[in-house]
């Protein structure tokens, strides 16, 4: 029993060390994305709409989302419209995945707007759902607000568009998520 024991305790330490952490910062991702690391997906996880009038980086492989905005019902208490799991999110992540070749185990690295309400959560789901090595961009897409001062509110601190990396106002058609196809 000692020995199933140790060999239990041996095995699941091993696992956790081969694990990687889930954050990783924007300059990270873009170095692997460039490099053409063949074991990373990078994925933006952000409604297109959003994506729309916040901006996008064709760095991005895909852009698969983990919530969307259902526009039939309202949130009165946040002032927004209610937000859903994407219920095919894991789906089409393993499926993005197999389309390129690669394997579960693969780094999916997740990206949204701030790092914390779908980048951080999305990277648990992956990993809840099979996927042991996803991650998220910390800060996400447009960063953290500026929390003091005239500029209050606004997202010029950190993130993707705040490290001097690439990103445009125009979507990428072929690596956007569509309802219509």
């Amino acid at each position: 029993m000692k020995n199933y024991l140790l060999a239990l305790v041996l095995g699941l330490a091993a696992l956790g060390a081969q694990a990687v952490e889930m954050e990783i910062s924007a300059k990270e991702v873009y170095e692997k994305v460039q490099g053409n690391d063949p074991g990373v997906l990078f994925v933006d996880v952000r409604d297109p709409l959003e994506i729309m009038f916040t901006g996008f980086t064709d760095v991005v492989h895909v852009n698969i989302p983990y919530l969307l905005a259902d526009r039939t019902r309202w949130e009165d208490e946040r002032s927004i419209y209610r937000l859903y799991r994407n219920p095919d999110f894991v789906a089409q992540i393993k499926a993005e995945l197999a389309r390129r070749g690669m394997k579960e185990d693969a780094e999916v690295i997740t990206l949204c707007r701030s790092g914390s309400e779908r980048g951080k959560p999305s990277a648990q789901f992956l990993r809840d759902n099979g996927l042991p090595n996803a991650r998220y961009v910390v800060n996400g897409f447009q960063g953290s607000p500026v929390k003091d001062g005239p500029q209050a509110g606004l997202r010029i601190v950190n993130g993707w568009q705040n490290s001097g990396l690439p990103w445009s106002a125009k979507m990428t058609p072929g690596k956007m998520f569509r309802v219509d196809k």
